[in-house]
């Protein structure tokens, strides 16, 4: 076991997972267009799992479509370390955006994996579902019903713009599964996410750490005419 030891990933195998995944719903400009349970998003999250399962890792899937993949640590009674974010996509989104968070918490259990690294704590490597909802509102829909910002039926029954119902379509691409949303409790929570703005592209500075997050707030209003 390799103690008080800096490690590197593999880069080149973390890239290429990148590139393998942002095959599945090619958008325009070299992006990405991997809409939420969609057939891409379905195809997607396949290739996660199988991924993920050759790692060693086990799988569970919530009732919102969030997929939960599990490195045992020493102690069994320990709370898991989670890594994670989401594999959807704007209509014209980009290969990292999400994808990055989560394929980056696949690479740190292969690299545990390559040099025999068992840690005291399990690992989560973590896909929420619907993060960006740009088919289906709100957007962090699982996530913020983990965090029981909503009720879960009322998440499953959104629609999107055509009339599809949520938990139809979650059904329809064969990932709506039984785990209670927000049954598994998490030790800490990390999320590698590529820049949003120019500040560290700018200042010439290869990592930050986020201290605030978007807010936003919508209002309808309604005008009549004479």
């Amino acid at each position: 076991m390799v103690k008080e030891t800096n490690i590197s990933i593999n880069s080149d195998r973390l890239w290429d997972s990148l590139m393998t995944m942002a095959k599945i719903g090619p958008g325009i400009a070299g992006g990405n267009n991997r809409q939420t349970v969609t057939t891409e998003d379905g195809e997607a999250r396949k290739l996660l799992q199988k991924w993920s399962e050759d790692a060693g890792m086990t799988m569970k899937v919530d009732e919102l479509g969030s997929m939960f993949f599990k490195r045992e640590g020493t102690d069994k009674d320990a709370l898991p370390v989670v890594i994670g974010s989401h594999l959807d996509t704007q209509p014209t989104g980009g290969k990292y955006d999400g994808v990055l968070g989560v394929l980056a918490g696949l690479e740190i259990v292969r690299t545990l994996n390559d040099l025999n690294i068992q840690t005291k704590h399990p690992i989560l490597v973590v896909n929420w579902t619907n993060e960006e909802g740009s088919r289906f509102p709100p957007a962090m829909m699982a996530s913020a019903g983990y965090a029981g910002i909503y009720d879960v039926h009322t998440l499953l029954s959104a629609k999107d713009a055509e009339g599809n119902i949520f938990g139809n379509e979650l059904d329809k691409i064969g990932w709506k599964g039984s785990e209670p949303v927000g049954a598994q409790k998490f030790h800490c929570y990390y999320e590698l996410h590529i820049e949003q703005g120019p500040i560290l592209e700018t200042e010439g500075i290869d990592i930050g750490i986020v201290t605030h997050g978007q807010g936003l707030k919508w209002l309808e209003f309604k005008l009549k005419g004479k």
